[in-house]
């Protein structure tokens, strides 16, 4: 992973530099000489941010067939509900 830095005039000027920079790691867009955002591809977003899909989406994914899964064991997760 590479790291690019670019000022806010360069980013504006090639914005397609910026991008395809941001496939290979973070780009670093300063404000007179100081970090002000950070470019990332989606993928490198998605990986951070984590997934918002629900249980039954990634389910319904296509090829979801073929991933493999075992639950793992645990232990005992709740007291016997008192029952009168």
């Amino acid at each position: 992973m590479s790291i690019t830095t670019l000022s806010s005039r360069e980013f504006n000027q090639d914005t397609a530099k910026a991008k395809q920079a941001a496939k290979r790691g973070p780009v670093f867009i300063t404000n007179r000489g100081r970090p002000a955002h950070v470019l990332i591809s989606i993928e490198q977003y998605q990986s951070l941010a984590g997934s918002n899909s629900s249980i039954v989406d990634l389910l319904a994914s296509p090829g979801a067939e073929k991933i493999e899964f075992t639950a793992p064991r645990v232990g005992k997760l709740t007291r016997p509900a008192k029952l009168k």
